[in-house]
């Protein structure tokens, strides 16, 4: 894993910051983000935050020195599959609350935030399994979670302003 470590150094100093972002995001429009109920801001801001908080988490168990594969692979299969079990709970919830017009782009979000969280639980059964080829399905996942926070964060940040309050 050595070779690894400045990669999840970045990956971890990354997510902490980007979570401060969404945190920012939040506080400075927490209002408006309580007011808008058709998009269900609130939702998409908490699963943002599990998903830095899965790169975090991640990142910090792959920094833990001399660590067998199968404990690895067990750490990052545990939580990534509570971060796809909250996410998807969220997103589920929230798209069945959406209203009708709104629905097609609620689901590129649920689909999105899927395909974010899919190779983490991919990553950890495979270093389970024993072999260190796990670690690579790390890399879409973090880069793919990264793209999602982003955007949501510029969504919290700027786009609120522009929404329509019901």
């Amino acid at each position: 894993m050595g070779q690894w470590a400045n990669y999840f150094l970045a990956t971890a100093g990354a997510a902490s910051t980007l979570t401060g972002l969404i945190f920012i995001g939040l506080s400075i429009n927490l209002q408006k983000i309580l007011m808008i109920t058709k998009l269900h801001v609130p939702s998409r801001a908490l699963g943002s935050l599990l998903l830095l908080t899965n790169i975090l988490i991640v990142s910090s168990l792959c920094l833990a020195p001399k660590q067998q594969m199968v404990y690895m692979g067990s750490e990052i299969l545990a939580t990534g599959l509570m971060v796809w079990v909250i996410n998807t709970w969220l997103d589920f919830i929230s798209y069945k609350r959406v209203e009708k017009n709104l629905k097609t782009q609620y689901f590129k979000t649920l689909f999105f935030t899927q395909v974010a969280i899919i190779p983490f639980i991919m990553a950890g059964a495979v270093l389970l399994s024993g072999s260190g080829n796990g670690i690579y399905y790390l890399l879409p996942g973090i880069s793919i979670s990264f793209i999602k926070c982003l955007v949501d964060s510029w969504f919290l940040l700027v786009n609120v302003n522009q929404v329509e309050v019901l």
